[in-house]
This record gives C-alpha cells, structure tokens and sequence, in this order.
C-alpha cells in the first residue's frame, strides 16, 4: 500500500465528528496537528455546560495526554482555542474554522449537507448496525448517508444485531496496513476502521501469516491486558434490568475487571485467512486509563528436517516487517517496556517487545487410530498408527497505545486516504 499522505497544505475539504467523547476529542486533536481538512464540524447533538467556553475548555484539556496546545507545539506552546461564539457555535483551534451543532441526536436530523460536508466519523460508539436503514427513529449510521454526507466512518467494528441479516455491499472492515485496499470508493460509502484491539493483533498476525502461511499455523489464541474505557464504571453501581455481565458494573479504579472483546470475529474481516487458523480471544481491564497489551500465543508445525522455529526467528520477522513498513504502522524494539512508555507513540499499531518473545519446542504424540476414528481391523498389522510430531509454541508481547498512539492516528490515516478519493 501507498504511503499515506501527511500534507500539512489543508484540502479545503470539511470534517464532520458525531460525538466528542475520548476517540472524538482526539481525533479533533489529531486533525487539528495533520491540518488536512480547512474546517471541522463537531455535532454534539446538546449543550455542554453553560457556554462554549465549557467545551473549550473541554476540547483544550485532556487527563491523559495533557494540554491541546503542548500536544501541537511543545512546553513553550499558547493556548490555541480562540474567537469563541457561543450563540454561533464556533471557534478558532491553531486557526482551523470548528463550528459545533447542539441539537440533533439522530444522525439524519444533523444536516451535514448544510455545511458541505462529504465525509463524517462517527465515534458516539451507539450506531454500529450498517443494516439499520436510515430514517430509523432512533438513529443510525445510515442516517448521516441520508443528511448529506457521501461517507461514514464508524470508530468501531459493525455490530449487527440480526445474525441472520448479510453484511450490505456498501459497507466495508479495514484496518491500515493490513487491508487498506479492501475498500473501493465506488462501492464503499460504510467503513469500519475496526477497534484498536483488532488493529494491534492484525499487525501482530499478518506477518506471521506471510512467512509460515496459515497452514503451518495450528492455533493461535490472544488475551488483550486492555486500558479502561468509558464502557466501565468508576464506582460500583447495580446492573441495569436484563444485564448478564455484572463484573462491567464494578469499579475499574479497584479490580481487574474479566471481559470479552470481538477482535477474533473482526480479525476474520480483515485477515480472511484467519478461517483457516484455529483462534480465541480473551480480554482483561485493568484499572489505567491507556497503554494496552496483547499476549499472542501461536502453535507452529515444525517442518521435517527444517530449521526449529526460535526466539530470533519470531524476532527477525517482526524486525523485517517493521523495517520495510512504510507508514512506521509496526514497530519493534528489544527494549524494556511498561505501559506508560508506549503512550502516544505516534501511528505504532503494534510495538513488539523482542526482549520478551520465548519460545518452546515439544513432541506431540499422535495415534490416528483415536484421532481419525480408524478401526484396528481396517490396519495392516505392520503399518504405523502413532507419530511424534514436534509443535514449537510462540509467545509474543505486542503494545499499543489504545487512544490516540495508535487508535486515533491510524483512524486519522484512514479518513485522510479516504478524503483524498472523494
């Protein structure tokens, strides 16, 4: 895939947001350091506060990464956020127009084709469904298709909720670097840029599918050590009616908190390859608010009189994969890490930690007798039933920035190539 442009020229081109929760207020960030798109419009759908000056203030300040302006230009920075309008909702942020919508909730009542703009990511995190059609009452992606825009962007996977309904033609999963190309900007007017999770793991597993192929690959499983989100509670509180997973309703400041994630199902999106991979994925929260962590354990067939697959193999891969990434998506590194040193590494996936990869080779024994269901009498006496196969088991660290690191600058490459075709 081409590299991405990063052009600090604006476009001329507007920017629609839906939301302006974490994956929003970053991404409003990102665009406002990339300068890609000449105006930004925010649709928030109410007030917040008791002025714009409360969003701004909002918009400017961030507990995890700091002040706006730092995050632009450095210690010695100003404060960027100017010419505010309450009754108008605008402002200036470092220059760019950003004009905020206070009243519609439902994407088809927003408008976007009042304020020319083609192209919308939605982050709200509650229209996920691309079957919904769009002049449902309560709202969907859809929806910004029938207030004018031309594209969605969706900062999630698709979740449909009739198992029995296809995915729509023009609605497509991509995750930059791994699939780019999968969306065709004649057909595609849905795009899911997957989750962070999926990202991070599709870029741990692309390359090992590359060198040994799927086949060689017997099982692979993946447990994310997963950031809190906003899914998640500060403090215990009871269940709403109906819920099943009563540990989402304990407190994420005190527990590590057992969970699910999607990334094996989306993965499969994105990797078609993955069908032929025996897969699971596991998830745990853990009470930081980002720098998350993938153990990708993989089961290898050795191959007869091949070289045994070791710690410098797994490592060489990953090294080669990241020296030739042209976008910098996968990094790799033998130095020792925790999770505040990966926070907002710039556009890094995945940031594999080499010191930590291990790796063991064992004999698995195998009677195809039990395993195939072959009866003795169908054998001849001197034929051989059992065989020792040896099996090499991968351990791989993988980190990534769940936010804006990697997340927010990858979804920000993903609306830029997108933009550029319209």
């Amino acid at each position: 895939m081409d590299k991405i442009s990063n052009n600090p020229k604006s476009s001329g081109q507007k920017l629609g947001i839906n939301g302006l929760g974490r994956i929003g207020k970053l991404t409003l960030w990102h665009h406002m350091a990339r300068k890609y798109f000449g105006e930004i419009i925010i649709n928030m759908g109410r007030t917040v506060g008791t002025s714009i000056t409360d969003l701004a203030h909002y918009i400017e300040r961030d507990s995890t990464y700091g002040h706006l302006h730092t995050y632009l230009y450095g210690f010695s920075a100003k404060r960027v956020i100017t010419e505010l309008d309450d009754r108008n909702g605008t402002m200036r942020i470092d220059g760019i127009p950003v004009r905020v919508l206070r009243s519609a909730r439902n994407p088809a009542e927003i408008g976007w084709d009042q304020y020319g703009v083609r192209l919308v990511v939605d982050t709200t995190g509650q229209f996920r469904d691309p079957t919904v059609p769009g002049d449902h009452a309560k709202g969907s992606l859809r929806g910004h298709l029938e207030a004018g825009a031309s594209k969605v962007i969706v900062s999630a996977p698709f979740k449909i909720k009739e198992k029995s309904k296809p995915m729509p033609e023009d609605a497509v999963t991509t995750v930059m670097g791994i699939n780019a190309d999968d969306y065709d900007p004649r057909r595609h007017n849905i795009i899911s840029a997957a989750s962070c999770t999926t990202t991070c793991l599709a870029h741990m597993m692309k390359p090992l599918i590359h060198h040994f192929g799927p086949k060689r690959i017997l099982t692979a499983s993946m447990s994310t050590v997963h950031a809190a989100t906003s899914s998640q509670e500060v403090l215990d509180r009871p269940a709403k009616a109906g819920a099943t997973d009563l540990r989402k309703n304990r407190s994420i400041m005190n527990n590590i908190i057992l969970t699910t994630t999607g990334a094996a199902t989306t993965l499969g999106l994105v990797i078609p390859e993955m069908s032929q991979i025996g897969f699971s994925a596991e998830s745990v929260r853990v009470p930081i608010s980002t720098g998350s962590l993938i153990i990708l354990v993989v089961n290898l067939q050795e191959e007869l009189g091949g070289e045994i697959v070791r710690k410098d193999t797994i490592n060489n891969i990953y090294q080669e994969t990241a020296e030739n990434d042209p976008n910098g998506y996968l990094l790799y590194t033998e130095e020792q890490n925790v999770s505040e040193d990966i926070i907002g590494v710039p556009r890094a996936a995945a940031i594999i930690e080499g010191h930590e990869t291990h790796t063991r080779t064992a004999e698995v024994t195998i009677d195809i007798q039990t395993v195939c269901g072959i009866k003795p009498e169908m054998l001849d006496p001197q034929d051989q039933t059992v065989f020792r196969i040896p099996i090499t088991q991968a351990v791989i660290y993988g980190w990534y920035d769940n936010e804006l690191g990697s997340y927010v600058n990858m979804l920000g490459d993903r609306t830029v190539s997108i933009a550029e075709a319209l």
